[in-house]
Protein backbone atom coordinates (compact mmCIF):
# COMPACT_ATOMS: atom_id res chain seq x y z
CA UNK A 1 0.00 0.00 0.00
CA UNK A 2 1.02 3.25 -0.73
CA UNK A 3 0.13 6.91 0.34
CA UNK A 4 -2.25 8.92 -0.86
CA UNK A 5 -2.66 10.36 -4.24
CA UNK A 6 -0.30 7.40 -5.51
CA UNK A 7 -2.60 4.59 -3.86
CA UNK A 8 -5.41 6.51 -6.13
CA UNK A 9 -4.00 6.09 -9.26
CA UNK A 10 -3.25 2.68 -8.71
CA UNK A 11 -6.55 2.55 -7.67
CA UNK A 12 -8.28 3.91 -10.22
CA UNK A 13 -6.04 1.74 -12.55
CA UNK A 14 -6.92 -1.24 -11.51
CA UNK A 15 -10.59 -1.18 -11.90
CA UNK A 16 -9.59 -0.50 -16.20
CA UNK A 17 -10.49 -3.72 -18.12
CA UNK A 18 -7.70 -6.52 -17.83
CA UNK A 19 -5.49 -3.85 -15.95
CA UNK A 20 -4.53 -6.44 -12.22
CA UNK A 21 -3.09 -4.79 -9.00
CA UNK A 22 0.56 -5.55 -10.36
CA UNK A 23 0.26 -3.73 -13.83
CA UNK A 24 -1.84 -1.03 -12.04
CA UNK A 25 1.20 -0.52 -10.15
CA UNK A 26 3.37 -0.74 -13.36
CA UNK A 27 1.76 1.98 -15.03
CA UNK A 28 1.48 3.91 -12.35
CA UNK A 29 5.46 4.29 -11.46
CA UNK A 30 6.26 5.05 -15.29
CA UNK A 31 3.32 7.79 -14.99
CA UNK A 32 5.36 9.01 -12.15
CA UNK A 33 8.57 8.82 -13.92
CA UNK A 34 7.47 10.31 -17.57
CA UNK A 35 8.04 14.02 -18.35
CA UNK A 36 4.93 15.88 -17.45
CA UNK A 37 4.46 16.89 -21.27
CA UNK A 38 4.02 13.16 -22.09
CA UNK A 39 1.24 13.08 -18.74
CA UNK A 40 -0.32 16.00 -20.24
CA UNK A 41 -0.56 14.18 -23.66
CA UNK A 42 -2.24 11.59 -22.16
CA UNK A 43 -4.51 13.15 -19.62
CA UNK A 44 -5.71 15.13 -23.08
CA UNK A 45 -6.52 12.60 -25.20
CA UNK A 46 -8.60 11.50 -22.13
CA UNK A 47 -10.49 14.71 -22.10
CA UNK A 48 -10.94 14.77 -25.57
CA UNK A 49 -12.00 10.94 -26.37
CA UNK A 50 -14.71 11.77 -22.92
CA UNK A 51 -16.25 14.84 -24.90
CA UNK A 52 -16.00 13.74 -29.12
CA UNK A 53 -16.70 10.16 -28.69
CA UNK A 54 -20.25 9.31 -28.78
CA UNK A 55 -22.14 5.88 -30.28
CA UNK A 56 -23.78 5.93 -33.47
CA UNK A 57 -27.15 6.66 -33.83
CA UNK A 58 -27.98 3.31 -36.30
CA UNK A 59 -25.72 0.71 -35.15
CA UNK A 60 -24.54 1.70 -31.63
CA UNK A 61 -20.77 1.52 -32.92
CA UNK A 62 -18.14 4.35 -31.26
CA UNK A 63 -18.34 7.54 -33.33
CA UNK A 64 -16.96 10.95 -33.46
CA UNK A 65 -19.81 12.09 -35.35
CA UNK A 66 -23.77 11.05 -35.69
CA UNK A 67 -23.21 7.86 -37.45
CA UNK A 68 -20.22 6.03 -37.80
CA UNK A 69 -18.71 5.32 -41.14
CA UNK A 70 -19.75 2.37 -41.69
CA UNK A 71 -23.70 3.11 -41.23
CA UNK A 72 -22.55 6.06 -43.53
CA UNK A 73 -20.49 4.11 -46.76
CA UNK A 74 -22.73 3.89 -49.31
CA UNK A 75 -20.65 0.81 -50.68
CA UNK A 76 -21.95 -1.47 -47.41
CA UNK A 77 -24.38 -4.42 -48.07
CA UNK A 78 -27.79 -3.19 -46.73
CA UNK A 79 -28.95 -6.87 -46.75
CA UNK A 80 -26.77 -8.33 -44.14
CA UNK A 81 -26.53 -7.24 -40.73
CA UNK A 82 -23.75 -8.27 -38.23
CA UNK A 83 -25.03 -8.45 -34.55
CA UNK A 84 -21.93 -8.10 -31.98
CA UNK A 85 -21.30 -8.10 -28.11
CA UNK A 86 -18.95 -4.90 -27.93
CA UNK A 87 -17.21 -2.13 -30.20
CA UNK A 88 -14.14 -4.22 -30.19
CA UNK A 89 -16.05 -6.80 -32.02
CA UNK A 90 -16.50 -4.72 -35.19
CA UNK A 91 -12.93 -3.77 -35.47
CA UNK A 92 -11.88 -7.18 -35.13
CA UNK A 93 -14.32 -8.85 -38.07
CA UNK A 94 -13.39 -5.71 -40.31
CA UNK A 95 -9.39 -6.38 -39.86
CA UNK A 96 -10.66 -9.82 -41.39
CA UNK A 97 -12.08 -8.04 -44.90
CA UNK A 98 -14.38 -10.51 -45.26
CA UNK A 99 -17.28 -9.00 -44.66
CA UNK A 100 -19.05 -5.81 -46.48
CA UNK A 101 -22.33 -5.80 -44.33
CA UNK A 102 -23.71 -3.45 -41.35
CA UNK A 103 -23.45 -4.15 -37.95
CA UNK A 104 -25.32 -3.63 -34.69
CA UNK A 105 -23.71 -3.63 -31.16
CA UNK A 106 -25.62 -4.87 -28.56
CA UNK A 107 -23.26 -3.51 -25.53
CA UNK A 108 -22.50 -6.58 -24.02
CA UNK A 109 -24.21 -10.25 -23.45
CA UNK A 110 -27.00 -11.65 -21.81
CA UNK A 111 -25.52 -12.46 -18.28
CA UNK A 112 -28.28 -14.07 -15.41
CA UNK A 113 -25.29 -13.87 -13.37
CA UNK A 114 -24.14 -10.07 -13.49
CA UNK A 115 -27.59 -9.01 -13.97
CA UNK A 116 -27.73 -9.09 -17.26
CA UNK A 117 -30.62 -9.64 -19.38
CA UNK A 118 -32.16 -8.62 -22.87
CA UNK A 119 -33.41 -5.48 -21.64
CA UNK A 120 -29.93 -3.95 -20.72
CA UNK A 121 -28.86 -4.94 -24.28
CA UNK A 122 -29.86 -3.17 -27.24
CA UNK A 123 -31.84 -5.81 -28.95
CA UNK A 124 -35.37 -3.37 -28.78
CA UNK A 125 -33.35 -1.22 -30.86
CA UNK A 126 -32.33 -4.16 -33.40
CA UNK A 127 -35.77 -4.71 -33.96
CA UNK A 128 -37.04 -1.38 -35.75
CA UNK A 129 -33.20 -2.21 -37.87
CA UNK A 130 -35.49 -5.37 -39.22
CA UNK A 131 -38.73 -4.29 -39.52
CA UNK A 132 -38.73 -2.86 -42.78
CA UNK A 133 -37.73 -5.83 -44.51
CA UNK A 134 -34.27 -4.76 -46.46
CA UNK A 135 -32.52 -7.04 -43.82
CA UNK A 136 -32.31 -10.27 -45.37
CA UNK A 137 -29.62 -12.39 -43.15
CA UNK A 138 -28.16 -11.40 -39.58
CA UNK A 139 -25.41 -12.99 -38.84
CA UNK A 140 -24.69 -13.65 -35.13
CA UNK A 141 -21.28 -12.91 -33.69
CA UNK A 142 -21.19 -13.13 -30.60
CA UNK A 143 -18.44 -14.56 -28.09
CA UNK A 144 -18.40 -18.42 -28.09
CA UNK A 145 -19.02 -18.66 -24.84
CA UNK A 146 -21.62 -19.47 -22.15
CA UNK A 147 -23.12 -15.57 -22.18
CA UNK A 148 -22.34 -15.48 -26.05
CA UNK A 149 -24.36 -18.36 -26.37
CA UNK A 150 -26.79 -17.80 -24.41
CA UNK A 151 -27.24 -14.24 -26.53
CA UNK A 152 -27.04 -16.34 -29.50
CA UNK A 153 -30.17 -18.71 -28.51
CA UNK A 154 -32.21 -15.77 -27.23
CA UNK A 155 -31.87 -14.24 -30.50
CA UNK A 156 -32.19 -17.00 -32.63
CA UNK A 157 -35.53 -17.39 -30.81
CA UNK A 158 -37.04 -13.64 -31.28
CA UNK A 159 -36.12 -13.43 -35.07
CA UNK A 160 -37.13 -17.06 -36.15
CA UNK A 161 -40.85 -15.78 -36.68
CA UNK A 162 -39.64 -12.83 -38.51
CA UNK A 163 -38.69 -14.89 -41.48
CA UNK A 164 -35.05 -13.97 -41.76
CA UNK A 165 -32.15 -16.01 -42.19
CA UNK A 166 -30.04 -16.09 -39.24
CA UNK A 167 -26.97 -17.35 -39.30
CA UNK A 168 -24.50 -17.64 -36.57
CA UNK A 169 -20.70 -17.86 -36.75
CA UNK A 170 -19.00 -21.52 -37.18
CA UNK A 171 -16.34 -22.48 -34.14
CA UNK A 172 -13.75 -24.48 -33.74
CA UNK A 173 -10.32 -25.33 -34.06
CA UNK A 174 -7.93 -22.40 -34.46
CA UNK A 175 -5.20 -22.20 -36.92
CA UNK A 176 -1.97 -23.59 -35.98
CA UNK A 177 -3.42 -25.63 -32.96
CA UNK A 178 -3.01 -29.09 -31.36
CA UNK A 179 -5.48 -31.13 -31.26
CA UNK A 180 -4.55 -32.81 -28.21
CA UNK A 181 -4.66 -28.97 -26.37
CA UNK A 182 -8.54 -28.55 -27.67
CA UNK A 183 -10.76 -28.40 -25.19
CA UNK A 184 -14.14 -31.02 -25.74
CA UNK A 185 -16.63 -27.91 -26.40
CA UNK A 186 -13.84 -26.61 -29.08
CA UNK A 187 -13.12 -30.14 -30.57
CA UNK A 188 -16.85 -30.90 -30.21
CA UNK A 189 -18.07 -27.87 -32.62
CA UNK A 190 -15.36 -28.36 -35.29
CA UNK A 191 -16.71 -31.63 -35.43
CA UNK A 192 -20.38 -30.40 -36.05
CA UNK A 193 -19.58 -27.40 -38.34
CA UNK A 194 -17.05 -29.48 -40.67
CA UNK A 195 -17.49 -28.86 -44.27
CA UNK A 196 -15.89 -30.75 -47.64
CA UNK A 197 -12.09 -30.83 -47.86
CA UNK A 198 -11.47 -28.57 -50.85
Amino acid sequence: MYEGVVQDLIDELGRLPGVGPKSAQRIAFHLLQAEPTDVRRLADVLMEVKAKVRFCSVCFNVSEDEQCRICRDPRRETTVLCVVEEYKDVVAIERTREFRGRYHVLGGAISPIDGIGPDQLRIKELLPRLADGVVTEVILATDPNLEGEATATYLTRLLGPMGLQVTRLASGLPVGGDLEYADEVTLGRAFVGRRAAE
